[in-house]
C-alpha cells in the first residue's frame, strides 16, 4: 500500500474484507433468525440479554488480535522480515496464552454476568447455555482473527473471506441441524457458531503458514524477546481495553434496557443484529485505512497517509449516510428477519430504536476511520480514550435518563457516544499527523 493511489487501494483491500465481515455477522444473524423463528421471541431476547457482553469479551480478544497484527504491517512497510517474523511468533505465544485465561474466567462468571446485566428471569436459563459456549469458544475466536489480522497486515484481505465465506455457510447447516434435528434450544446456535469458526480459523493457520514463506518463523525468531513482546502488548492490549471499555458503556446500556422487561430486551436484540450488520462496511473501511496508515508510517510517506485517511473518512460517512437512510424507511421491517410478525409491539420497538440510530449513522463513519487510523499509526493510547469516551456518554445517558424517559433514552444513547468520540478523535487525528511529521523529519534527517 506504499505505492499508487490510496483510495483505491483501501477500497480494494477493502472489499474482501467487507465481505470476510458480513459473512462473519452471519453466524449471529443466523443464529439469531432461527432462533427467533423457531423458538419464538423469549428465546431471541435469551440470545440478546447477553449481546454486550459478548461485545466486551470477544471484542477484547479480537481487538488484541489486530493490534497483534499493527506491528506485522509496519514491520511489513519498513520492508525489516527479520522483526515481521519475530511479531507473528510472539503474537501466537501471546494469543495462546489470553485464550487460556480468558476462557476459564468467564466461564466461571457466567452466572454473575448474567445477574449483573439484569437478565430477566423467564430468560435465565436459555442466556446461560447460549454465553457458556461463547465463552468456551474464544480460543476459535481468536485463532481464526489471529490469523486474518496477519493475513491483512501483509496486504492479503482475500484470504480470510474466502474461509469464512465457507464456514459461514456450514455454520447455517449447523445451526438448523443442532436446533431442529437434535433439539439443542439455544445452546445448539452456540455451538454451531464456534464450530464453525474454529474450522474457518484452522483451515486460515495452515493456509497462512503453506503459502506466505515470509511468516515462517526460523529458529533465530523463536527466541524469546522481551522488547517485541513489550510492542505487541502496548498495541495489542489497548486496542482490545479500546472495544472493551466501549462495550462496557453498552453493558450497562443493556442492562438498564434489560430492567424494562422481556418485550424492550427482544426489541433491542433484534435492533442490534441489524445495526452489527449494517456496521460492516465502517468496520472494513477503517481497518483498510488503519492498515494503509501503518504501512505507510512505516515507510515514512506521511503525506499518503494523510490522503489515504481523509479518502477512507469520505467513503466511508457517504455510506453512512445511506445505511442510515435504509434504517429510518425500513428498520421494521428488517426486524422481521428475526421476529415473527405476531409480535408486533417488539417490532414496533426494534423499529423505533433503528429509526432513532439512522438519523446520526454517517457519525460512525467518522468515528471508526479516524480511530483505526490512529491506531494504526501506533497511537493506542489516544486510540483507547475514544472508548472511555464512549463509555461515559452511554453509561450517562443509561443512568440519568433511562429511569425518566425509558425506551426513548435507549434509543439515542449509542448516538450521543458516536457524536463526542467522534469530535475527540477528529481533534486528536491533528495532534498525531504533526507527531508522526516531526518523527519522520528527524529520522529523515539522521540517515542523511
Amino acid at each position: 500500500m506504499t505505492g499508487g493511489r490510496p483510495i483505491r487501494l483501501i477500497l480494494q483491500f477493502a472489499f474482501p474484507l467487507l465481505l470476510g465481515n458480513l459473512f462473519q455477522q452471519t453466524y449471529n444473524m443466523v443464529d439469531a433468525a432461527i432462533v427467533g423463528r423457531t423458538l419464538g421471541a423469549a428465546a431471541l431476547g435469551s440470545v440478546g440479554a447477553s449481546s454486550s457482553v459478548n461485545f466486551l469479551i470477544l471484542g477484547f480478544c479480537i481487538g488484541l488480535a489486530c493490534g497483534f497484527a499493527i506491528p506485522v504491517a509496519q514491520a511489513f512497510g519498513a520492508d525489516d522480515r527479520r522483526m515481521l517474523r519475530s511479531c507473528v511468533f510472539h503474537s501466537w505465544i501471546l494469543t495462546a496464552a489470553f485464550a487460556a485465561v480468558l476462557t476459564v474466567a468467564c466461564s466461571l462468571l457466567t452466572p454473575q454476568i448474567l445477574h449483573l446485566l439484569q437478565t430477566p428471569d423467564d430468560l435465565y436459563a436459555d442466556a446461560y447455555a447460549y454465553l457458556l459456549v461463547i465463552f468456551l469458544g474464544i480460543p476459535f475466536t481468536m485463532l481464526y482473527n489471529l490469523c486474518s489480522g496477519i493475513l491483512r497486515a501483509v496486504g492479503d484481505s482475500r484470504t480470510p473471506f474466502l474461509f469464512l465465506a465457507f464456514s459461514a455457510v456450514l455454520n447455517i447447516g449447523l445451526d438448523l441441524f443442532c436446533i431442529l434435528v437434535l433439539g439443542w434450544g439455544t445452546a445448539g446456535a452456540a455451538i454451531a457458531t464456534i464450530a464453525s469458526q474454529g474450522i474457518s480459523g484452522i483451515l486460515c493457520f495452515f493456509y497462512m503458514r503453506r503459502k506466505y514463506a515470509l511468516l515462517r518463523v526460523g529458529r533465530e525468531e523463536r527466541r524469546w524477546n522481551p522488547r517485541t513482546v513489550r510492542k505487541l502488548l502496548l498495541m495489542g492490549i489497548p486496542m482490545g481495553l479500546q472495544y472493551s471499555i466501549t462495550a462496557i458503556g453498552s453493558m450497562v446500556m443493556q442492562s438498564a434496557n434489560n430492567s424494562l422487561g422481556s418485550l424492550y430486551t427482544s426489541a433491542f436484540a433484534a435492533g442490534v443484529k441489524i445495526k452489527q450488520l449494517t456496521m460492516c462496511p465502517f468496520d472494513a473501511i477503517a481497518t483498510g485505512v488503519s492498515t494503509f496508515a501503518g504501512q505507510n508510517y512505516g515507510a515514512g510517506k506521511v503525506d499518503r497517509i494523510r490522503n489515504g485517511i481523509r479518502s477512507g473518512t469520505m467513503v466511508a460517512v457517504f455510506y453512512g449516510l445511506l445505511a442510515g437512510f435504509l434504517l429510518i424507511l425500513g428498520g421494521r421491517t428488517m426486524s422481521l428477519l428475526f421476529v415473527s410478525s405476531s409480535y408486533q409491539k417488539v417490532l414496533d420497538a426494534s423499529g423505533r430504536y433503528l429509526r432513532c440510530m439512522g438519523y446520526f449513522y454517517w457519525t460512525l463513519g467518522i468515528l471508526n476511520t479516524i480511530r483505526m487510523s490512529i491506531q494504526g499509526l501506533g497511537f493506542s493510547g489516544r486510540a483507547i480514550f475514544s472508548g472511555v469516551i464512549e463509555m461515559i456518554a452511554r453509561t450517562f445517558v443509561s443512568l440519568v435518563f433511562v429511569p425518566i424517559a425509558g425506551y426513548t433514552a435507549i434509543c439515542y444513547a449509542d448516538q450521543t457516544a458516536w457524536v463526542t468520540s467522534s469530535i475527540y478523535c477528529v481533534i486528536m487525528l491533528g495532534i498525531c499527523m504533526k507527531t508522526i511529521r516531526t518523527r519522520t523529519y528527524r529520522r529523515s534527517a539522521a540517515e542523511e
